[in-house]
């Protein structure tokens, strides 16, 4: 299990009215097409950074934006030529820009660009074109020779054949989930096969396993199983030269030697493909807790891979808000009473909590898989023994969530789907802090609390890892969101404030979040897989005493919670089950449960929902423009400042990073 990532939900962040005092106005709204809204976001306090800082998140951003190409072949081996053909047609394109078959391409390239590739962000279904094979032939036959010709035939049945690479992830129970998903990640080889390759190499009783098969596409060679490493002078080499050139560069202002030697080992590991020395940086990382400036680059999160083990390649560069992260270092402080007051078996409980880091940070650069989709929160690393070792960092992005809060204002969704006025006044109070200490406990305590039981394999929840381990955070933020110890804390001053996330979330998990899905399909994505999981387990489980019901009013359905405290006994409850599955290793009980509460989708409701959906014209998606940052050099080429501006908008950015930052397109 390598997903410790907290995604935004479009509903969650849409129902909160309150916000952030601003300065001056701010256009956070940047484009709106299909099911997308692209934002912008600020980056406070900027100028406020030493030179040296600003110089370290100028090279870190370069090192961000070059591994951009990495990702989209990772998603699908055809990308890559397929975005230099569509872009190439768009740019040069000399006919009616009006006319219906460019205004459908120009929505086809932009649902493309959002999800580095041909398959959507969440739902990872292919794109469906809204115009014809012959049009865009005939526009790709007036460019002439380019890069993507050899595979022009491939690329055109990938964008117009719907049996071709038809889905980039797979999560359907008793299918072979390797052969039936698109991702680069694996070639010629079958689900089987890659179970018994790793399983092979695994030791039951090695103690740091380093992190299998993170890091390679798994193909065969002469009729054997082998990896292809991602590294220098291996897979992605021209890329990864690209990154490993921009850290060295951080490395000379970087604030302390701790993070001088932990960028100097990612270089290192980029250099080798070592997951040894992954493991070292980690280490490294997780124990720098004193630089401001901070960030993520590699491959982490293993959203992309239906087994759960290779890692999208992304990056974040951040620095530290201050004021802000008051409220996560109390939470670490503390981290201890929480795991030992945790309703969980006392033999799945940390005896030690150590090394638990959290901040609330400023988002200075999002890239790869966290763009232009990202997370509100992240905790880190992932290896289960460098948690108990040596602890975890965790991070709360609040200039990204006061982005979807002050562009959410005003759209309708309170109205249409809150029960009632003293509701909605509930969720216009305390959704913006509840919402913000809901990630700060997912991912600060949640993400880090509880053990494996010894010789557990840390994969052994398989293509359910991912749901089940989102589903313990988010039960753990729940359970203790609710708890007086927040008051007492100084964290939130009433102690009901909790029932604004309470309601949120179960709304959300039951009704809501079907925006997102198709008519007729099931939930797949790993984070509304957990959602729904909750929301009706706790439906269900409660149902004897009411504790939720979905009622009648005007022929709507709408949540109605009528005891909030049961309710968090539930979560307790679940919370406790969802444990012991993680701790022992239970594959069974843990696909079970996800089968029954995390897959189904009521068809009656999910009708209804897309309908109210309809009239507020929400998009269920939202993601980010980046800001522009601009070295300022003296006649030696030395940084002597760095500015960064919010003027650029989304295609174009998009072309110039195709444009400036491509390692592996030719």
């Amino acid at each position: 299990m390598k997903t410790l990532k907290t995604i935004v939900s479009a509903a969650a962040l849409t129902l909160s009215a309150s916000s952030m005092a601003q300065s001056q106005p701010f256009d956070y709204n940047v484009d709106r097409f299909a099911d997308i809204e692209v934002l912008r976001y600020q980056v406070p306090d900027f100028e406020s950074l030493t030179l040296n800082q600003k110089r370290l998140v100028y090279y870190l951003t370069e090192a961000a934006l070059w591994g951009r190409d990495i990702l989209w072949d990772q998603n699908y081996k055809y990308n890559l030529p397929l975005r230099q053909m569509i872009e190439g047609v768009y740019s040069n394109y000399s006919g009616d820009r009006n006319s219906a078959d460019f205004k459908a391409f120009e929505n086809y390239l932009k649902q493309v660009e959002f999800a580095n590739g041909i398959h959507h962000h969440y739902s990872m279904d292919k794109f469906t074109p809204g115009f014809s094979c012959e049009w865009l032939e005939a526009e790709v036959a007036k460019l002439g020779q380019g890069a993507w010709t050899p595979v022009q035939t491939e690329v055109m049945a990938a964008i117009f054949d719907p049996s071709v690479a038809a889905k980039r992830v797979n999560q359907a129970e008793g299918e072979d989930l390797i052969l039936t998903s698109a991702n680069n990640l694996y070639e010629g080889v079958t689900q089987q096969e890659v179970e018994n390759f790793y399983a092979a190499k695994k030791d039951p009783n090695d103690a740091t396993p380093v992190s299998y098969g993170l890091n390679a596409r798994v193909t065969k060679k002469d009729g054997k199983v082998v990896e292809q490493i991602y590294k220098l002078d291996g897979l992605y080499s021209e890329a990864i030269a690209r990154i490993v050139e921009n850290l060295a560069k951080a490395m000379a202002y970087a604030e302390n030697d701790n993070q001088r030697m932990t960028i100097a080992r990612l270089i290192d590991y980029y250099t080798t493909g070592d997951l040894a020395t992954f493991d070292d940086y980690s280490i490294r990382w997780t124990e720098d807790t004193a630089s401001q400036v901070d960030f993520i680059n590699g491959f982490i999160e293993s959203y992309g891979d239906p087994l759960g083990m290779t890692g999208s390649w992304e990056s974040i560069v951040n620095f530290k808000n201050i004021p802000a992260s008051h409220r996560t270092e109390v939470l670490s402080q503390n981290a201890q009473w929480f795991e030992n007051n945790s309703p969980v078996d006392p033999r799945f409980r940390k005896e030690a909590v150590k090394g638990v880091s959290a901040k609330v940070i400023t988002a200075a650069i999002l890239a790869g898989d966290s763009y232009p989709s990202t997370p509100i929160g992240i905790n880190l690393p992932n290896a289960n023994w460098i948690r108990a070792a040596h602890g975890s960092k965790s991070v709360t992005l609040e200039n990204i969530t006061q982005a979807y809060d002050e562009a959410s204002h005003g759209n309708g969704f309170n109205e249409e789907f809150v029960i009632d006025a003293p509701t909605r006044e509930l969720l216009d109070k305390y959704l913006f802090i509840t919402d913000n200490l809901h990630t700060d406990l997912h991912e600060c305590l949640g993400h880090g609390s509880g053990r494996l039981l010894p010789g557990v394999d840390p994969d052994a929840l398989k293509a359910h890892g991912s749901t089940l381990e989102e589903a313990r955070a988010d039960l753990f933020a729940l359970y203790y969101l609710a708890d007086p110890k927040l008051v007492e804390l100084g964290l939130l001053d009433n102690p009901d404030a909790y029932q604004a996330e309470y309601y949120k979330y179960i709304l959300n998990g039951l009704m809501t979040q079907l925006m997102r899905i198709e008519p007729g399909k099931n939930i797949e994505e790993a984070h509304m897989r957990n959602r729904q999981l909750i929301a009706a387990w706790a439906f269900e489980h409660g149902k004897k005493n009411k504790v939720i019901e979905l009622t009648k009013r005007g022929g709507k359905t709408y949540v109605k919670i009528n005891d909030y405290r049961a309710l968090r006994d539930l979560f307790g409850q679940l919370l406790g089950e969802i444990q012991r599955i993680k701790s022992e290793g239970d594959y069974a009980a843990g696909a079970a449960l996800v089968e029954k509460y995390a897959v189904k989708v009521d068809p009656k409701l999910h009708k209804e929902v897309l309908n109210r959906y309809a009239k507020l014209d929400i998009a269920p998606y939202k993601g980010f423009v980046n800001p522009v940052y601009e070295a300022v050099t003296d006649d030696n080429g030395v940084i002597t400042d760095v500015r960064v501006t919010y003027t650029e908008d989304y295609i174009p950015q998009m072309l110039r990073y195709s444009r400036d930052y491509s390692g592996l397109t030719k």
